[in-house]
């Protein structure tokens, strides 16, 4: 992208901003908590999610592992076999 599309950008990225700052000072005090309660309630779904998430992987980690692991010993008990 060259200089004038990331200026552009930026600009709106700014005018963005600022009417999203407008907005919320309009807001009454009773949208203010609605949007912080959905805020907190998004952040702490994707933190379950992730938790989640880490979990599965740990899990599948562990079973290739566990599976590289047997195979590997199988392959050194065929190979002392043929060797002896």
């Amino acid at each position: 992208m060259n200089n004038k599309g990331k200026g552009l950008l930026a600009v709106l990225g700014a005018a963005a901003g600022a009417f999203a700052l407008w907005k919320y000072k309009k807001m009454t005090p009773e949208e203010k908590q609605r949007l912080k309660n959905k805020a907190t309630d998004t952040g702490r779904r994707i933190r379950e999610k992730a938790g989640e998430v880490e979990n599965t992987i740990s899990e599948k980690y562990n079973q290739l592992k566990n599976t590289a692991q047997r195979e590997t010993n199988q392959l050194k008990n065929k190979a002392e076999d043929i060797a002896s």
